[in-house]
């Protein structure tokens, strides 16, 4: 009994007792001054906050979501293990206890470690001691963005939980795999009372059940809103918005909608993608006409509907919104060069002109080269059965300052089956073959600007000329009928060739021409002249060794241009 006792006194005194050695140096207590100074807390700091597992879908910023994706082409995407969130400098007035923790890892270093941990591992780093508790408390506390992907079996209530660890939050994106309603809305506006941007997001399986009237509420009251992108919108109804600091709205499946006013006289720029359903109600004239009333200042704008129509262009140039930049009118194929005319008078300054899906021809492609030669740099005209390889190498050639070109789906092979074609693009094929202008058709295309070119489903292309030095990024998916010998690539700067669907002789074809143009660049520094300067000569391997850093660094810059040739 008296060893029992013995014991239990020791384990009560021990929970009190401290550590035997330094805090700062680890160094014995006993008979010890210190002179290390206690450790700084980290200038900044940032944390990947997303439920674990994250996709890598996710982690990419869904390549090909909802969201359309016209309106940002230049937005920086994070790599895989690029931080997702960001903190600010944490104010950290510790005591000298919780400087460190009972291993002597230092408060920095702790926190670095912490603010990398998703969701779930933040709470489960809160168990292992008080002093890992605190840290995480200061975390969830100094968290300004958070990336959250909310199973289908977890409950709002969790999320709630979690929202409101972290009061300052500024930036939120859902990813919903359960159903979403109301309820997901008065949890955020509860929780995140400082909330400028917020995206909500859901997968094939969840619904988003949150009507106008419930949106609407929720915009109004968040007095500091910028941003809303919503995907999943089907149930909305109307809408009716009311803000005077929202300036993003991106709104996608919408479907019927009865009745939308958008009192937002900051908003910058719209995006706003209907269902592919012929019986959709949405009067788009009524709506553009609404826009041009009530936001002045608009800047960009998508609509995507099967229902775009003439009519419909001449209500927005009616608008007359004067600091429109970009403009994107997805799928109407009833758009028409009359269209584009009204277009190119009203909006002289586009910068960006996405008029993919339409019914435009090469003569609208003149108008457009005619009145934007100076100040379009994008243009995509994906799916336009009635534009030909002629008009789009007039257009490069007269567009100087053009840096993305998307002629996807524009010259088509009618009797080459395309697995990634739905209902729609086989219509728009049927429409080219009346057009007379299928197969065997030759591009050249000569551009000093170029970067980015798709040409993917391009199937009756058979020969294709590319000189540009400039272009880093290209996109031959499924162009079947692409000859070997008829393609030539002379641009040093690629770095990405896309080639899913393509003939295996054309991807060693391609294979080839780049790998020969990175061979010839890094050669360049194995030669050099005679002290004379009278002639280059090939340089031993064994003299390699004697190289500066400065020119490995240069070797090394080359050896990072060598191209990637996707084939999935």
């Amino acid at each position: 009994m008296h060893h029992i006792a013995h014991g239990s006194a020791d384990a009560k005194r021990a929970k009190k007792r401290g550590s035997y050695n330094c805090g700062r140096c680890g160094l014995p207590k006993k008979g010890h001054n210190c002179n290390v100074k206690t450790p700084t807390s980290p200038s900044h700091s940032s944390i990947s906050t997303f439920s674990a597992p994250p996709s890598e879908a996710f982690l990419s910023r869904h390549p090909q979501p909802n969201l359309r994706r016209a309106l940002s082409f230049e937005d920086a995407i994070p790599a895989a293990g690029e931080p997702l969130a960001a903190f600010p400098e944490p104010d950290l007035d510790l005591d000298f206890d919780l400087d460190v923790d009972s291993s002597g890892l230092p408060m920095s270093l702790l926190w670095e470690v912490l603010r990398r941990l998703p969701p779930t591992g933040l709470l489960s780093a809160a168990r292992v001691s008080r002093f890992w508790r605190e840290t995480t408390k200061r975390l969830w506390r100094a968290a300004e963005e958070l990336n959250v992907r909310v199973p289908a079996r977890v409950q709002v209530g969790s999320v709630a939980s979690m929202l409101q660890k972290c009061p300052g939050i500024v930036k939120l994106s859902i990813k919903m795999e359960s159903d979403v309603d109301s309820t997901m809305l008065a949890c955020i506006a509860f929780s995140c009372p400082n909330l400028e941007y917020m995206e909500i997001s859901t997968t094939q399986t969840a619904i988003n059940r949150i009507n106008g009237d419930e949106l609407g509420r929720f915009v109004s009251d968040k007095k500091s809103l910028k941003s809303l992108k919503m995907e999943g919108c089907c149930n909305l109804g109307r809408i009716v918005l009311c803000s005077s600091s929202l300036s993003t709205l991106w709104l996608s499946d919408l479907y019927s909608v009865s009745k939308m006013v958008f009192n937002c006289p900051q908003l910058r720029e719209v995006s706003l993608e209907f269902s592919h359903q012929e019986n959709d109600g949405t009067d788009l004239k009524t709506l553009v006409e609404g826009l041009g009333r009530s936001c002045p200042s608009l800047q960009n704008i998508h609509i995507s509907s099967i229902h775009l129509s003439h009519a419909v262009v001449l209500a927005l140039t009616a608008a007359q919104l004067r600091e429109l930049r970009m403009l994107s009118l997805v799928l109407g194929s009833e758009i028409t060069d009359a269209s584009v005319a009204a277009i190119a008078s009203s909006y002289p300054n586009l910068e960006l002109l996405d008029l993919s899906g339409s019914g435009i021809s090469d003569s609208g492609i003149g108008m457009i080269c005619n009145v934007f030669g100076e100040t379009l740099t994008r243009l995509l005209l994906a799916l336009c059965p009635y534009v030909s390889s002629s008009g789009i190498q007039f257009a490069t050639a007269q567009l100087p300052n053009l840096e993305l070109m998307d002629c996807g789906m524009t010259i088509c092979d009618p009797n080459s089956d395309n697995p990634t074609a739905d209902e729609n693009i086989c219509e728009l094929q049927h429409r080219s073959v009346a057009n007379g202008r299928l197969t065997n058709q030759k591009l050249i295309i000569k551009h000093s600007r170029l970067k980015k070119l798709s040409l993917w489903g391009c199937s009756g292309l058979d020969a294709l000329y590319l000189n540009c030095p400039q272009l880093t990024d290209l996109n031959l998916n499924s162009c079947r009928n692409l000859h070997p010998e008829r393609l030539l690539l002379q641009c040093p700067g690629l770095e990405n060739v896309h080639a899913s669907g393509c003939q295996d002789i054309l991807v060693m074809a391609i294979q080839s021409q780049v790998c020969n143009a990175y061979a010839a660049m890094e050669n360049l520094l194995l030669r050099k002249r005679l002290p004379d300067g009278s002639k280059r000569v090939q340089v031993p391997h064994h003299l390699l060794s004697n190289e500066s850093p400065e020119d490995d660094n240069k070797r090394r810059k080359i050896e990072r241009r060598l191209c990637n040739v996707v084939v999935d």
